[in-house]
């Protein structure tokens, strides 16, 4: 598969590793040149540095936009004439001080980045873990790999992202279409406000999947 990478930070960097040791064709664009060639360099894997331009072109299966969340709505819309057709996977987190929800209620994220390239075909996944998770090789917790919820409206899309999480070590799990992005970015903005505001373990306020609707193996709720 050849998929860009739109920008040179943390996330690329752990997610374009695992994308360049499986076999794919990775090309990391950045404003910056330096940056991009110092960040496919360490990815490795054949992995080459362009601009954004480039990176989002044609011929790109895949494209990630790994930007802060604002940023890469003005960047897609700058790419967006290079991006009609491709998949645009975002994987960022609008949440600010206080881990407050930036988007306000109204679209999320991810339907931003649709409406600034609407020739994309977006799909959200990637956005409920701190990059080093994703660095890990694979993310496996208690023999248990770790589950990708994923939300988009185009069952081609969704295949091809379902198997770049699986490049990573990770289950694909279906979240939904793009309308339900928000809810991925609002369970990320709790998550991160139990993790870090709380020292919480967000995992102990999920019941197992047995008890999760009302009743488990004969026991009866109350």
């Amino acid at each position: 598969m050849r998929i860009g990478v739109l920008g040179t930070g943390n996330m690329a960097d752990a997610l374009a590793t695992h994308w360049a040791r499986a076999g794919h064709e990775v090309t990391i664009g950045g404003r910056d040149a330096g940056r991009a060639a110092r960040l496919a360099a360490r990815v490795g894997g054949g992995a080459r540095p362009a601009g954004l331009r480039t990176a989002a072109g044609s011929g790109q299966d895949v494209v990630l936009a790994a930007l802060p969340f604002g940023a890469g709505e003005e960047v897609v819309r700058e790419l967006r004439a290079a991006l009609a057709g491709t998949v645009l996977l975002d994987c960022s987190n609008p949440v600010g001080e206080g881990f407050r929800l930036l988007t306000g209620g109204g679209p999320s994220a991810a339907q931003r980045l649709a409406a600034a390239a609407p020739g994309a075909r977006v799909v959200k996944a990637f956005n409920l873990c701190h990059e080093d998770v994703w660095r890990m090789r694979p993310p496996v917790f208690g023999g248990r790999p770790l589950a990708v919820p994923l939300c988009g409206d185009d069952e081609t899309a969704l295949a091809l992202v379902r198997e770049l999480v699986r490049d990573v070590g990770c289950e694909p799990l279906a979240g939904g279409g793009l309308e339900r992005a928000g809810l991925l970015e609002a369970t990320a903005a709790l998550f991160i406000s139990l993790w870090v505001g709380e020292g919480a373990d967000a995992q102990a306020i999920a019941p197992p999947l047995a008890y999760a609707a009302g009743e488990a193996a004969g026991v009866r709720t109350a």
